[in-house]
């Protein structure tokens, strides 16, 4: 006879309460442990190496330890959760859900059992298992039946704009997530398919897997803006994994390697076309240019007085050592650092010649003598990168002289300062002029190289900015994510295979996820209408919600009128479960949040306006609606979504189809509900 489903759940009750009591367990012994080090810095070290780790092992009584289970062939039971766990014996009582051993937890169906004969889902609710659903994979079927706990988990409304998808991750997800280290993935993902999610699990996947290789090179996430990298950093450690850099590109160009020093500071902003410009691949051939351009190619002879001799290095030598250090492929500084051993090394040939015989520090203090010091200095000068750039914008004949061939007259014009500074150090540098500092640093001296990179909304990134990424991975491999019909900049890519290309890493799998598990039907099919204008190529996205009455069109009488409706969608949307987010014209973002004031509707606000919005001792967290300005919502969720006036998102872009691409973004940020609010006329394609 069978257990009954009240026998069933006091039982997995019961394994929970001992999971949790071996978790305390565990966090005991190491609390317990003396402290050794042997010196005092080591000491340090370990203690504070034990303080993390016994922070880690604290439970999270709002939570599961474990959120499913299989049941295999060989009479193995594993409990799935977001961290291991094991009993005083050392035998698991949870396994990560990184571990090899919970691929079938994800993966495993009808056609390809992988020795699981039962797997079982739990339903969770304040920290107790509430429900199960068990999947007989002996049973025929099919596997796209739908998990109704799965469900309740992928559309549960959440307290923030992203979380983690550990229980919810499907088995086209999990492969990418499971891909080796060696191996480059570009994913094409549409809205909701997860993708974001997916970056980040297989970072955390990574730094689980091959954990030795990636403590030494270390893990990097790059994404589109702040707000977007606040909530990575909630989820990251929810995965257990907290020893990760996450950054915008921006802060890349900007920072140290480590990031913890700025070595520029942003004053300037470059019109459209003149950042399109500065974004071109073409500039990093301008740059090189202009760098090695500062190469004299020798043509005298070197003299060098030691003791009572004189040795003469004649000028042919001298041009075929420069040319020989040119073609190497090094780059700059660091063959000028090659070039007095070069010399040095000519010497003691003529030297050894006349019958001498010096050793490695003769040829050492040759290098280091100020004749040939000087000689270096003449034929390889030290270049700024800094000043190289500011001369370039700053002199017509210097830049032209570098970009013959390459850029037009009138493209020449446009990179001109209208009014150079006197200095560089003077200069207002933009961000887009940080990117080609970044690429003269690194033509220069070769930049440090990263374990791993996960870059996501990669399609948004000019050429120039993709290339700085792609040397932070010049020796690692990427997880590169984007959507082709979300690209919001004038420069955005124009493929996959392009954007590879200028990441270095052409030899990338590309995917695609294309079934939505977070934005219902109704939405993803209402925003779909726009992409025969915003990327023909590309296929509509589907979604497994069917939710009717998701999407609400309400048409506002008078520009007035749309506040109150805006105000009587935010209270629909409070009355029920789920984080609020209202999306409007970057423009309006102070006028929302005056008005949501005025309504007594708290609320915080992204962006730059977000700072001065809360009261001190407010936790913006704590706030359920956020004002979103609309080139913020990009990467980011919230269970209910009302946008505002959608013809004016658009049009505050520098383009049409640029505008269109930010309307598809804002109309895709939704998981339970969209209320589109207008006064004005929606786009034709909408109608």
């Amino acid at each position: 006879m069978s257990a009954s489903i009240d026998d069933v759940l006091g039982s997995e009750q019961a394994y929970l309460a001992r999971a949790r009591a071996d978790l305390e367990t565990m966090r005991q012994q190491v609390l317990s442990l003396d402290v050794q080090g042997g010196n005092a810095v080591s000491a340090e070290y370990l203690s504070a190496a034990l303080y993390h780790r016994a922070q880690a092992l604290i439970d999270d009584p709002g939570t599961t330890l474990f959120f499913g289970r299989t049941d295999h062939d060989d009479g193995n039971r594993w409990y799935v959760g977001r961290r291991h766990v094991a009993d005083p014996n050392g035998d698991p009582v949870v396994i990560d859900w990184r571990a090899s051993v919970a691929t079938a937890f994800y993966q495993a169906g009808r056609n390809d059992r992988m020795g699981v004969h039962r797997r079982r889902r739990f339903g969770i609710e304040q920290g107790s298992i509430t429900a199960y659903e068990d999947e007989i994979l002996t049973e025929p079927g099919s596997d796209e039946a739908r998990s109704q706990i799965l469900a309740h988990e992928i559309e549960r409304p959440r307290a923030g704009p992203m979380r983690d998808i550990v229980a919810t991750i499907q088995p086209e997800q999990d492969v990418i997530v499971r891909a080796s280290l060696d191996t480059s993935v570009c994913i094409q993902g549409a809205p909701g398919t997860g993708k974001t999610a997916v970056g980040l699990h297989r970072a955390a996947w990574l730094l689980y897997a091959f954990r030795e290789r990636l403590a030494r090179a270390g893990v990097l996430v790059i994404g589109p803006n702040e707000s977007f990298l606040e909530h990575v950093n909630a989820v990251l450690p929810s995965l257990g994994e907290a020893q990760v850099r996450h950054a915008t590109v921006e802060q890349l160009v900007i920072t140290s390697p480590g990031g913890a020093e700025t070595l520029l500071t942003i004053k300037g902003s470059d019109a459209p076309e003149v950042a399109g410009l500065k974004g071109d691949a073409r500039m990093a051939e301008v740059l090189r240019r202009a760098l090695w351009s500062a190469v004299v190619k020798p043509s005298e002879a070197m003299m060098l007085p030691r003791g009572s001799r004189r040795w003469r290095v004649p000028g042919y030598q001298l041009a075929e050592i420069v040319d020989e250090l040119r073609n190497r492929g090094v780059r700059y500084a660091a063959a000028r650092e090659m070039l007095p051993q070069r010399i040095a090394h000519a010497v003691l040939v003529l030297m050894e010649d006349a019958g001498d015989s010096p050793d490695d520090r003769v040829q050492d203090s040759v290098a280091r003598s100020r004749e040939v010091k000087k000689y270096v200095d003449s034929v390889w000068p030290a270049v700024d990168p800094k000043k190289l750039l500011h001369s370039l914008f700053s002199d017509a004949e210097v830049l032209a002289r570098h970009a013959e061939g390459l850029l037009s007259d009138d493209e020449q014009k446009l990179l001109l300062w209208a009014r150079p500074s006197r200095t560089a150090g003077s200069a207002k540098w933009s961000t887009a002029d940080a990117v080609l500092l970044d690429e003269l640093t690194d033509l220069s001296r070769r930049s440090a190289s990263m374990g791993h990179v996960v870059l996501d909304e990669a399609q948004d990134l000019s050429p120039m900015q993709l290339r700085a990424v792609g040397r932070r991975c010049s020796t690692g491999s990427m997880t590169v994510l984007g959507d082709i019909a979300q690209g919001t900049t004038p420069w955005a890519t124009p493929s996959w295979e392009v954007t590879l290309e200028h990441l270095g890493q052409v030899g990338a799998v590309i995917d695609e996820l294309d079934r939505g598990f977070r934005v219902p039907d109704a939405v993803i099919r209402y925003a779909a209408k726009l992409l025969p204008s915003i990327a023909p190529g590309l296929n509509a996205p589907t979604s497994v919600r069917d939710s009717p009455g998701s999407l609400r069109i309400v048409t506002s009488a008078s520009p007035q009128e749309c506040w109150a409706d805006v105000f009587a969608a935010v209270r629909r949307d409070l009355a029920e479960l789920g984080s609020i987010g209202l999306i409007v014209p970057d423009s309006l973002v102070p006028t929302a949040a005056r008005q949501l004031q005025e309504a007594g509707i708290a609320h915080s606000v992204l962006g730059a306006h977000g700072a001065d919005s809360l009261e001190s001792d407010v936790d913006p967290l704590s706030l359920r609606v956020s004002v979103v300005p609309a080139t913020t919502a990009k990467g980011l969720e919230y269970d209910w979504v009302i946008v505002l006036e959608p013809t004016q998102i658009a049009a505050e872009e520098p383009d049409e189809r640029t505008g269109l691409r930010r309307l598809y973004v804002v109309l895709t940020r939704a998981v339970t509900g969209l209320t589109v609010v207008h006064h004005q006329p929606l786009p034709e394609v909408l109608n």
